[in-house]
């Protein structure tokens, strides 16, 4: 049922993507007097689940969800039906006179209807080259027009994750430790302490840069392309060390980032709640140091402890006012029965015009974040390309049970990388066209056709090629 719920909520969340990625391109050339034949959620090859035709424009469904097209009217495009026409009937003729060679039939009829399909072929490619566009297509429009219409998608998609956080934060607000409330330090596991970090320290910089939100310390541990140089309070002293980001990315390599550090809870007793332990003798302020004669630092320390004497009367060693003093406590299903001194969240509130800025700030945030990511995983020292996943991997990022709060903020991250990614300029992306806008409004000169036709299909290719290292990527991590 969990599997069912993840694959709801990506398709739900990559359709209202798609949508509003779509909308983008189809409002802009609308705008400009294009003419939109097609408006499509998903792809629809072969066939479609829903179509209906309002105006020119035919508003579909397909049933390939892999993203989604419009497709803005091109006066060509009869030209190129008639070439795959023909090229469908040279083929069949090549293989009718390769077999009347082969039986040592007459081939004189064949090889001329060969030549003369190639002669209508080639006399279709120079119509299709020279034939002048019309004024409803993108192609007959100016370059400065034909760049707005091909960034808007990306547009929409940065407007969406926006939108999504200022109404996250007008909703939820904001809820997160800071560093600076962490007087008592944290308490690491044996991956960090081996990189040098001690139990007790609290973070300062890390690479000059202080730190607010502590769900920000492992990202900028992890997603690096150079050593790193930490700051950290120890003793009441500032001690710097460097991480090398060789053994930060077999940090990553080994998942040795799964409880890399919490909250340093000192066993000091806030307050007593449960009837024995009150009987016992445990006071607010008491600071237990050792269970069962077994010395214990902190809290987490000494959870093993707690669960082994789970039904049993305890020997808790603790000290008051300086002075040692040996208490019987009994151990229920529910620990001790004290509340400790833990660091509570920070609670941010904003009414609706603070909410937009504070989206703003956090799309940009986003934004940075993994545009760092992707450039980086393109250097193979970083090694991230392992960290390159397809479906399943974004599937997995949603929670097994619905929760709106998930939903959205996976929702808007995805817009980003949506955004991102389609940014890039490879030829087939809205990044290559606005490439290709921006060397015509530069140039005064339209790229060469030809060449734009091989870019393409470079970029097809190349993109074709990323789906599949993905998918197959995440397809391997599933048998191992």
């Amino acid at each position: 049922m969990g599997i069912l719920i993840q694959a709801l909520q990506f398709f739900a969340s990559l359709s209202l993507l798609v949508l509003i990625h779509e909308f983008g391109h189809f409002i802009t050339a609308r705008m400009f007097g294009m003419r939109v034949d097609k408006f499509y959620l998903f792809f629809n090859p072969w066939f479609s689940l829903y179509k209906r035709k309002i105006g020119n424009t035919e508003y579909g469904i397909g049933w390939v969800p892999l993203g989604g097209y419009v497709g803005i009217y091109d006066n060509r495009e009869p030209l190129i039906e008639k070439e795959e026409k023909l090229k469908g009937e040279l083929d069949k003729k090549k293989a009718e006179l390769k077999s009347a060679k082969r039986k040592g039939e007459s081939i004189e009829e064949l090889e001329a209807e060969v030549e003369r399909l190639k002669g209508e072929i080639e006399a279709v490619n120079e119509e299709f080259r020279t034939l002048p566009p019309s004024k409803d297509e993108l192609r007959g429009k100016p370059a400065w027009q034909r760049l707005i219409v091909m960034v808007a998608g990306v547009v929409m998609n940065v407007i969406l994750a926006i939108a999504i956080y200022s109404g996250m934060l007008y909703t939820w607000g904001e809820n997160y430790y800071h560093n600076d409330d962490m007087v008592n330090g944290y308490i690491f596991n044996t991956e960090a302490e081996a990189l040098g970090f001690r139990d007790g320290d609290r973070i300062v910089t890390i690479d000059n840069e202080p730190i607010g939100n502590i769900n920000d310390v492992t990202t900028r541990l992890l997603i690096v392309d150079h050593d790193i140089d930490v700051v950290v309070l120890r003793g009441g002293e500032e001690v710097g060390f460097t991480l090398p980001m060789t053994e930060l990315i077999a940090l990553r390599d080994r998942e040795g980032y799964l409880g890399f550090f919490g909250e340093y809870i000192p066993f000091e007793i806030k307050s007593v709640e449960l009837d024995s332990a009150k009987e016992a003798g445990l006071m607010a302020g008491d600071k237990v140091v050792a269970i069962n004669e077994e010395a214990v630092s902190d809290y987490y320390s000494a959870q093993p402890l707690i669960q082994a004497a789970v039904g049993t009367d305890a020997t808790l060693t603790i000290v008051r006012e300086g002075e040692m003093i040996d208490l019987i406590v009994p151990i229920s299903d529910k620990g001790i029965g004290v509340t400790l001194p833990m660091v509570t969240p920070r609670q941010v509130k904003y009414g609706f015009w603070e909410s937009i800025p504070a989206g703003i700030k956090r799309a940009g945030k986003e934004i940075k974040s993994y545009w760092d990511q992707l450039v980086m995983m393109f250097n193979p020292e970083t090694k991230l390309y392992k960290e390159m996943g397809g479906f399943i991997s974004i599937g997995s990022i949603f929670p097994s049970a619905w929760n709106w709060y998930a939903f959205w903020n996976v929702t808007a991250l995805l817009s980003i990388i949506l955004a991102v990614m389609n940014l890039l300029p490879i030829p087939v992306l809205d990044g290559g066209h606005v490439v290709f806008a921006l060397w015509e409004m530069i140039t005064r000169r339209k790229p060469n056709e030809k060449l734009l036709t091989v870019l393409q299909n470079i970029g097809f290719y190349l993109l074709m090629a990323l789906i599949i290292y993905a998918n197959g990527s995440d397809i391997l991590r599933l048998f191992q």
